[in-house]
């Protein structure tokens, strides 16, 4: 990696209270034993699988291509973002391994480059402020920032390593980064396309306190594999950017909400909204167009633990043949993991392949990706966060997580394994050349400690590897942010206050 100056070194969190009266490493350092299979074809507008998005890839695996720490005497580091907040969520890499994250401040999200051994900032370039941010303040809401997925929290880095997001303004925006004579590095803006003719777009602010018209701020946003950049919207909307021309193109689905992100593969794109799991293509002019469409039970509210009612899952497209997209319900009661079978023209009757219920009787939810590979899926339950409030003072969550497969012959799916962790809110990962799975873990505790652990789980067995202390205390809590594993072996966690980093040091 090139020398470099940093805009600012990195500062560590602070510890909360009762740090010394907790376990700090628990269990034993793993071996690796890589788990067989082959991952997602490579997307060939994206940054190399494992670097490129919240997901790791495009088809939403939640697969790392990396070690990550296999327990030999981990340490661990930190950089504070902000005195308040600060959550870097989403973590890509650069071909030279250094970070590109967006962090979520009060005052406005920060894209980020990040020495990966020091978290160091290199350079650092301001997005706006989001209007869940301005009413969060000005009505003492603080849920409308918890349960806003838009602004650039989902980004994606692409092939030629620049981040393309959605900023608060309706606009999304290609982003590069260079060194400059001075050995110090900047941001760069190389496109930006303005949605708002095609985006209700009167938002609050601290001038427009009390808008009298509509807002649908912009969820996500990933190429397809023509090149197009595919974006969508709070309140329904899915449309298209032709970057070589700059041509906008639109659809709504009625009355459905998309807050989680979508998955991409060359047969096409797969999105869930809080009533469906739709599968489109673009015509020759751009407009997307619905290859089919599968409703499934919502439920009869928002359960603790979901951002709203719906599936909380970003679509996984995974199957030893890449022809299964996975998703979660929001049954009633129990949760259900639903596959699909990707194809346009299979049969209505024959689509669904299997229908899992998981965890326990009314607690039982997910707001995160499924982790898939091969034919295997794990899902995490989170059931009962909701924000960093609701586990201070040692209190946690039910927890757990499963494994199910597909069978080899498509006709059906079984439940390999249940694991009592407790993962409150990540996104965990598995990297595939240990065979380790990543959650972040907090367990209650009878003295009211909040301690938070990086947890390794063997993938094949569900049993627990090892447990390492990260913090305590609210600022380490990881908010809907994901592991991510580093090309270096290091996984990084965003947390409210910052970023983690836990790398083995023997």
């Amino acid at each position: 990696m090139a020398g470099s100056a940093p805009v600012a070194q990195a500062q560590e969190i602070p510890l909360g209270l009762g740090h010394r009266l907790v376990e700090h490493y628990e269990g034993a350092p793993a071996t690796a034993r890589p788990v067989p299979g082959e991952g997602t074809a490579q997307h060939p507008y994206l940054a190399p699988n494992g670097r490129s998005g919240m997901h790791a890839d495009g088809a939403g695996s939640g697969t790392h291509p990396y070690p990550g720490p296999l327990g030999r005497a981990p340490r661990v580091d930190s950089e504070k973002i902000a005195p308040v907040g600060g959550e870097c969520a989403t973590v890509t890499f650069d071909s030279e391994g250094r970070l590109v994250t967006v962090c979520g401040t009060f005052s406005g999200f920060l894209l980020k480059l990040l020495d990966p051994r020091t978290l160091d900032t290199l350079a650092e370039y301001k997005l706006p402020q989001r209007s869940s941010t301005v009413e969060a303040i000005t009505r003492l809401d603080f849920e409308k920032i918890f349960k806003d997925t838009s602004g650039g929290a989902y980004f994606y880095l692409d092939d030629q390593d620049r981040v393309v997001l959605a900023d608060p303004r309706q606009h999304i925006q290609r982003i590069s980064h260079r060194q400059k004579a001075d050995r110090t590095w900047e941001f760069v803006v190389e496109n930006d396309w303005d949605l708002t003719s095609l985006v209700p777009h009167d938002c609050v602010s601290w001038t427009n306190l009390f808008p009298s018209g509509a807002c649908d701020p912009v969820t996500s946003v990933m190429p397809d594999w023509d090149g197009r950049i595919w974006w969508v919207t709070r309140l329904g909307r899915v449309g298209t950017v032709d970057p070589a021309t700059g041509a906008l193109r639109a659809i709504r689905l009625d009355a459905e909400e998309i807050q989680n992100s979508f998955s991409v593969a060359e047969d096409g794109v797969s999105l869930v909204t809080d009533h469906a799991l739709y599968s489109f293509d673009a015509d020759a002019d751009g407009v997307p167009r619905v290859r089919w469409r599968e409703p499934y039970d919502r439920g009869t509210g928002t359960k603790p633990g979901s951002v709203n009612q719906g599936s909380g899952t970003t679509p996984d497209l995974f199957g030893l043949h890449d022809e299964y997209v996975a998703i979660t319900d929001n049954a009633d009661d129990r949760m259900n993991v639903l596959v699909y079978r990707r194809g346009a023209d299979v049969p209505a009757a024959e689509r669904l392949v299997c229908k899992v219920p998981v965890f326990g009787p009314g607690a039982s939810t997910t707001d995160n990706s499924l982790i898939s590979w091969g034919n295997s899926l794990v899902v995490e339950n989170n059931y009962g966060y909701e924000n960093p409030s609701t586990l201070l003072l040692g209190r946690s969550v039910v927890g757990g997580a499963t494994r199910i497969d597909v069978r080899a012959d498509g006709s059906g799916c079984d439940t390999v394994w249940e694991s009592d962790v407790r993962s409150p809110s990540t996104v965990p990962k598995l990297s595939t050349v240990n065979g380790l799975l990543y959650f972040y873990e907090k367990r209650p505790h009878a003295w009211g400690i909040d301690a938070w652990y990086l947890t390794a789980v063997d993938f094949r067995t569900g049993g627990r590897v090892f447990s390492r202390f990260t913090g305590t205390g609210l600022a380490y809590d990881n908010n809907w942010a994901p592991i991510t594993l580093g090309p270096d072996g290091t996984a990084y966690v965003g947390v409210f206050n910052g970023i983690v980093a836990v790398r083995d040091s023997a």
